[in-house]
Parts: C-alpha cells; sequence; structure tokens
C-alpha cells in the first residue's frame, strides 16, 4: 500500500488539527504548512512542520512538493496588524500557485457558508473572491463551506457561555430572531476528508443538523450551564462596543462588525440540505460542565506565541 502525502495548513490549529487526525489514522502522510512552525506539535514527529514562506514562493514549492492533495485552512478571522483580508486573500493565492508548480492534483478549501461577491462584508466578499481562484486553477477542487464550527476548542460558542457564566447581563444584537446552525468540527474534517478522496470539482455546505433561532441557542447555552445572567435585547452597535469593552479586559477581539452583521443577516444558516450529524444539543449536554469554563483567545491561537 504506498502512503499518500497531503498537506494540512494549520495542523497544529484547530480545523486543521482534526482533519491532520483522521488522515493519520486513515495510514497517509501528512506535512504541516503554518505560520507558528515553533509551536508544540500535538502530533509529534508523525507530522513535520513548514513555514508558509508567502515572502519565499521557491521554498514555498520546494515545501509541497510531493503532495497529492492540500487541505487549506488557511484564513484571518479580522484584520490585525498589518494583516488584512485583502493580504489573506493575497497570501492564499500564492499558495495556490505554488500548489501547481509542485504538481500537487488537488485542493480541499475551506470557505464559508454564504460567501458572495454581492454581500457588502469583506469577510463574505474576499471568501468568494479566494473560492473563484481556486476554481480557475488547474487544481481538481472541493470547497467547502461551514456555518459556524462548535467542538472541543472552538471560540464563539465558548466564549458566550463564558459570558454567561461570567456576566450578569448578556447583551443580543437586535431581536435575536435570526438563524444561526452550529456544525461540529469534526464532521467538517471528515468531509474535508472524504472530499479530498473524490476527483471531481464541487462546492459543499458544512452545516449542522438543527437550526436555531439565535434567541434559542443563547437560552439554551444559558440553561444547560445553569446561568443565571439575565439576557437583553440590544442595538448591534451597542452589543460590539460591550464586546470592545470586554475584548479589553481579556486581551482580545470577541466580536467583529462583520460578525455581527452576518449573524443578523442570516449568514450562518445554510440554504442546503444538511450533510452532517452531529447534534449541537446533545453535545453542549455533554459538555456543559466543561463549556465556558475558560476563556478562548482568537489574538493568542493566531497572532501570539
Amino acid at each position: 500500500m504506498t502512503t499518500v502525502l497531503n498537506a494540512v495548513t494549520g495542523a497544529t490549529g484547530y480545523t486543521g488539527k482534526y482533519i491532520a487526525r483522521l488522515l493519520i489514522e486513515k495510514g497517509e502522510k501528512v506535512i504541516n504548512l503554518t505560520g507558528h512552525p515553533g509551536r508544540v506539535n500535538p502530533f509529534g514527529d508523525q507530522v513535520e512542520s513548514f513555514p508558509f514562506n508567502f515572502d519565499d514562493p521557491d521554498r514555498l514549492v520546494k515545501s509541497l512538493e510531493g503532495v497529492g492533495t492540500l487541505y487549506n485552512t488557511y484564513w484571518v478571522r479580522f484584520p490585525y496588524g498589518d494583516m488584512t483580508y485583502d493580504k489573506a486573500v493575497e497570501n492564499s493565492t500564492k499558495l495556490i500557485d505554488a500548489a501547481e508548480k509542485a504538481g500537487v492534483k488537488r485542493i480541499v478549501h475551506i470557505s464559508i457558508a454564504n460567501a458572495s461577491y454581492d454581500s457588502t462584508l469583506p469577510y463574505y466578499r474576499c471568501k468568494a473572491e479566494l473560492e473563484d481562484y481556486i476554481k480557475d486553477s488547474r487544481l481538481t477542487y472541493a470547497i467547502i463551506r461551514p456555518t459556524v464550527l462548535f467542538g472541543k476548542e472552538d471560540i464563539l460558542i465558548n466564549n458566550i457561555a463564558w459570558l454567561l457564566r461570567h456576566f450578569p447581563v448578556f447583551g443580543i444584537p437586535g431581536t435575536g430572531e435570526y438563524g444561526i446552525q452550529p456544525v461540529h468540527v469534526e464532521d467538517v474534517a471528515e468531509l474535508a476528508v472524504d472530499s479530498g478522496e473524490k476527483g471531481d470539482n464541487f462546492v459543499i455546505d458544512a452545516a449542522g443538523p438543527e437550526k436555531y433561532i439565535f434567541n434559542e441557542l443563547v437560552s439554551l447555552v444559558a440553561r444547560s450551564i445553569g446561568s443565571r445572567t439575565i439576557i437583553i435585547h440590544v442595538p448591534a452597535a451597542v452589543a460590539l462596543n460591550f464586546s470592545s469593552l470586554a475584548g479589553i479586559a481579556v486581551r482580545d477581539v470577541l466580536l467583529t462588525w462583520d460578525e455581527v452583521r452576518g449573524l443578523i443577516e442570516g449568514l450562518l444558516v445554510s440554504q442546503n440540505p444538511s450533510v452532517c450529524h452531529t447534534s449541537f444539543a446533545g453535545w453542549l449536554e455533554r459538555n456543559k460542565n466543561r463549556v465556558g469554563t475558560e476563556y478562548r483567545s482568537e489574538l493568542k491561537r493566531h497572532y501570539r506565541e
């Protein structure tokens, strides 16, 4: 049996870690492309790490030589320092170009549900721009579009629970009568690995089996963890200002304007039938004593060593 070589961007991060784990369990070989090559590698000597080298295309090509499939989770949740969405698109196109030159055959790309050129939100618009670049490349592709992830190390759901555990009041932006459809990170990883084994080009949403109104989801989390926090509705701008103040306290960015608007506009719900199976309510019940007990920092995960 021939061992297949795969490259996973962010194999020591969140989604990429679950993708890498599944590939290793299948007996395949994995290398990691990362912006943090010095970080602790949970896979030990099973996964060799290489820096992205976006500023040195030849070295980036070299690190991808021999790779059959590239699993790409690289992106930025929000602009920070000299990193912008446009810069993330530029870096991603360099990665795709390098994959072509290195002879990579297939890319499995993690995008976002409802990515669109028509969106007024840069996050969603830039995601759509990158999807088109992949479609125009010589690589065969599978583009996976998750809604909003939950799981052991997730940030959004965990930090909602953290706020409900630690603050007397929780402000829901606007009416709260907009949808959200959480999807388990392991389901996304399984879908990605299955897609890597196929040869055709396709785009598919990754969404969980349950659709919630945001009010319902927050109330469900509050009940599950036994929170006595008062839940109120506030204008979106007020919610964003509150999150900014809380962010100062924890030295992080809790919420962005794109995320608030995307939530209110219903972009965290798929318009297609669900292909993922893990119940958010069931997962929450099993993890209610753990979720939200620690704050999880986006800046620490992606920008600080």
